[in-house]
């Protein structure tokens, strides 16, 4: 989480972004290891008559590589919140499409919701009948953190 506070301009602006340990040559490397490896176990054992184990390590590795390439493809979503002046933007970016939504910072509030049957709490901005989540990519903690910070943020007008 990126996090600007520009007092002195009246402005704040705020990125919450996944926590990608791996960059994308990081994934491809482990993903090849992990289908080099599989291809010489089940080599092994179809050289010695359980030729089985072959399809079924083709299927585990198809099923992999799935799950590498959903996990590539939301490498780079976000969220960003941003205060300037009357107006609060929030921008979300999702599997390469951006949603934009803008608030007016007096009729903004900023709601915490209480954990649901996951255990997971909402943090959401209202304004006008508009209801939008926020903080997706966050920890709990840092959805009650971010949540003091705005409701301080949009008292203070500039």
């Amino acid at each position: 989480m990126d996090c600007s506070d520009a007092a002195e301009h009246g402005e704040f602006l705020l990125i919450a972004r996944r926590n990608n340990s791996l960059s994308c040559a990081g994934r491809a490397v482990v993903l090849g290891s992990l289908v080099a490896l599989s291809l010489a176990i089940s080599v092994a054992f179809a050289w010695n008559g359980a030729w089985l184990v072959f399809p079924f390590a083709g299927v585990e590795m198809l099923v992999l590589f799935l799950a590498f390439r959903a996990f590539e493809q939301h490498a780079g979503d976000f969220e960003s919140i941003a205060i300037k002046g009357d107006r609060v933007v929030l921008e979300k970016w999702e599997s390469g499409r951006l949603s934009r939504y803008e608030l007016n910072r007096y009729w903004a509030q900023v709601r915490l919701l209480s954990a649901d049957s996951v255990g997971r709490t909402m943090l959401t901005l209202r304004s006008h009948g508009k209801e939008i989540e926020f903080g997706r990519h966050l920890t709990e903690e840092g959805k009650t953190g971010l949540a003091q910070t705005l409701k301080q943020q949009l008292r203070n007008r500039a």
